[in-house]
């Protein structure tokens, strides 16, 4: 294989991969508890998930300090004040549907809420009560 050709591979491999990435990140909620469930090697209690996303970790704000205590609606930003649509999946379908925003959004308010990263079994619980909440 001369110079050419590999380098022509090389970008038709790379524009396969920028043309599908986005479709890897694709996910459903489901999915992604499925995924923080087997990270933690134990099943989620969506009961501690409420407990965990109502409750203040020794930081000023909770979960619920933006998103409401039952987030089923839109909520705001604490210190903004910016609207923020409804977090539980069957009020707001587009939620949970790309896991690296997920992985986003769960490490910036981890950090706000408690100070650290979310443990894969706190991302779990809070997920699977989430996905209790129906219309």
């Amino acid at each position: 294989m001369n110079l050419s050709s590999l380098l022509l591979t090389i970008t038709a491999a790379g524009l396969a991969a920028a043309v599908f990435a986005p479709a890897t990140q694709a996910a459903t909620a489901p999915e992604l508890l499925s995924g923080y469930t087997a990270q933690a090697g134990s099943p989620a209690v969506s009961a501690r998930g409420q407990q965990f996303f109502t409750a203040r970790h020794g930081r000023e704000w909770s979960c619920a300090s933006c998103h409401g205590a039952v987030p089923t609606k839109p909520g705001k930003h604490a210190s903004t004040g910016k609207t923020i649509g409804a977090l539980a999946p069957a009020f707001n379908p587009e939620r949970f549907t790309d896991a690296a925003k997920a992985e986003k959004w769960f490490h910036r308010n981890c950090n706000d809420v408690v100070g650290r990263a979310c443990t894969a079994a706190e991302k779990a619980d809070v997920l699977s009560w989430l996905l209790t909440l129906k219309p």
